[in-house]
């Protein structure tokens, strides 16, 4: 039986109503005393009260009034379970976002006081935001870093790290989090920089390890579009993976109005077309967002692109009946 196991089996026996003798539960378990005393000081640790009584008729037993169901995470795993659902319950996995929920409420309820603090502090201070445009390009971050970041964010304690920009040039930074966001396949902090005094956004990745608290600070205010819009901005279309240059059939302030802050720079041509350089982490997922821009366009660069724009235009032809159009270049 693992470790793991023998502690679900033990937190069971704990539940029925009477004492148990560290004898009995070391014969039920087929493991020594000594085992099963450590084994109750872990539950212990995890916030189970485990209850002991000396003498010939002690043992022990869970606090009176203890409805514990026999969940057990340490608390990394308690951490990686509520990102995940986190994620999800903001649309990061399409079509599981009411099932997601109601996985973290019960996943709250369950866990033990210690863990499920450090739990709603991950979801009241972290938010997600879908970029459409951004698939398959994930970053690893460290799920401790994290419930670091979001402590601070609602301890309102100032932090200092050392960061790395996109270029790879390292620097100290001194700011004020308000925020953890999971954009996309990202992770960000938005923080005021003290040094700087302006909102910033620093990716977590780039984060390097050993935060540094300060003294608590007054917050500014901060709501959750303007998160968003920090967030957009500081993601530049040119630090995607894929780079394209697009001539779109609309006047530049026309364009303007339909696409985000960050998603491209935008160059009049005439009255009625303009020039679009935008960036995404996948040409398919270019493809698709261009074909959301409500008007004619034509690709300039590069020719990749246009084989996954003629690729998608098929599948929509035959979607809706009328057959196939051109092959894309090459197939």
């Amino acid at each position: 039986m693992t470790t793991s196991g023998r502690l679900l089996r033990l937190l069971s026996l704990l539940q029925t109503p009477r004492d148990w003798t560290g004898a009995e539960l070391a014969g039920r378990l087929e493991v020594s005393p000594r085992t099963i005393r450590n084994d109750v000081d872990r539950l212990r640790a995890l916030g189970y009260p485990v209850h002991a009584t000396r003498g010939p008729i002690g043992g022990y037993r869970l606090e009176a009034g203890a409805t514990l169901p026999p969940l057990l995470l340490e608390d990394d795993e308690a951490v990686a379970v509520a990102i995940g659902l986190r994620s999800a319950t903001g649309g990061a996995v399409a079509g599981i976002e009411e099932t997601s929920l109601r996985a973290l409420a019960k996943l709250e309820q369950v866990l033990p006081p210690r863990l499920r603090a450090r739990v709603n502090t991950l979801q009241t201070y972290t938010m997600h935001v879908r970029d459409p445009r951004s698939r398959g390009a994930s970053t690893s971050v460290d799920s401790a870093l994290l419930t670091e970041l979001a402590a601070a964010c609602r301890d309102r304690r100032a932090l200092r790290f050392g960061y790395a920009d996109r270029r790879g040039e390292p620097s100290q930074r001194r700011v004020e989090p308000y925020r953890v966001v999971n954009w996309g396949q990202r992770w960000y902090l938005v923080a005021w920089d003290v040094d700087r005094a302006d909102w910033r956004t620093f990716r977590v990745d780039r984060i390097a390890p050993g935060l540094s608290l300060g003294t608590r600070f007054t917050p500014r205010e901060l709501t959750d579009a303007e998160v968003e819009a920090l967030v957009s901005r500081g993601v530049p279309h040119a630090a995607r993976r894929f780079q394209a240059r697009v001539v779109v059939h609309a006047g530049a302030a026309t364009l303007a109005e339909r696409i985000g802050p960050n998603a491209g720079t935008v160059t009049a041509i005439d009255d009625g077309m303009c020039l679009l350089d935008t960036g995404a982490d996948s040409l398919e997922m270019m493809a698709v967002y261009l074909g959301t821009l409500g008007v004619d366009f034509t690709v300039a660069d590069p020719p990749e692109l246009i084989d996954h724009v003629r690729a998608l235009a098929n599948r929509y032809a035959r979607a809706g009946g009328t057959g196939g159009l051109a092959a894309p270049t090459g197939a």
